[in-house]
């Protein structure tokens, strides 16, 4: 093992994701994706010299066996992002019990299993941060969101409750509502205009600086809006 710095994003794929593996690779961190097809995330590999590993973040046992294989293989991350979400759409009298159960399964019970694996290599070593990408659902519910709304919600008083109990071992939490679009290719909302939604590149511009915040000013949530965005 190296002294490089490794970073662990679960829920890995294109746009911010891909960003964040971007982002930390550019600042000389050794970066492993983890999502539940790893093959997808062949070509993000070969840019930013990543290693997938393919996992079910709902899955205990599957998470538990992602930190191992990454501590083995790269070592103890020291940063784990949390980028995971599912919902089930529309209104509430209409929605599948198990599909609402696996939204809220991958949304916020996934964030508690990464986050538990993290915190105790973390807690064991002294150091680390741990991240969670939310969103305006985890702030307000929005109708026909019930699912989303939930999980959102939960990951979120999951990193109010995890920074107040972790601050003080020096572990850094984060927890990001991302308040408005994403912009993809293709993304139609792009008639928005060019600042109309969130570029993924300045999203994990943010992540990565938050994460170098001084011990002494440390941030726990951050908010991060387009400047037409409505609030």
């Amino acid at each position: 093992m190296t002294d490089t710095e490794i970073a662990l994003i679960v829920g890995a794929g294109g746009g911010l994701s891909a960003s964040l593996g971007r982002r930390f690779a550019r600042g000389g961190v050794k970066v492993a994706l983890a999502a539940r097809d790893a093959a997808k995330l062949s070509g993000l590999c070969e840019e930013t010299g990543a290693t997938a590993y393919s996992c079910d973040a709902s899955d205990p046992a599957a998470v538990a066996d992602l930190f191992s294989s990454v501590t083995s293989d790269l070592g103890e991350p020291d940063i784990a992002v949390y980028n995971a979400s599912n919902r089930a759409r529309g209104p509430v009298t209409d929605l599948d019990p198990e599909a609402v159960l696996t939204a809220i399964k991958i949304s916020c019970f996934g964030g508690f299993l990464v986050a538990q694996q993290a915190a105790k290599q973390m807690v064991a070593r002294g150091n680390g941060a741990i991240f969670f990408t939310g969103a305006s659902a985890g702030v307000k519910g929005f109708a026909n969101s019930s699912s989303f709304a939930m999980g959102k919600f939960g990951l979120r008083g999951l990193a109010q409750a995890l920074a107040r109990e972790l601050h003080p071992q020096n572990i850094h939490i984060g927890h990001f509502v991302i308040d408005g679009g994403i912009l993809r290719a293709g993304d139609p909302r792009g008639d928005r205009g060019p600042e109309g939604m969130l570029n993924p590149d300045s999203i994990a511009d943010s992540y990565y600086q938050f994460w170098r915040q001084p011990r002494d000013s440390w941030a726990w949530e951050l908010e991060l809006r387009p400047w037409v965005e409505k609030f």
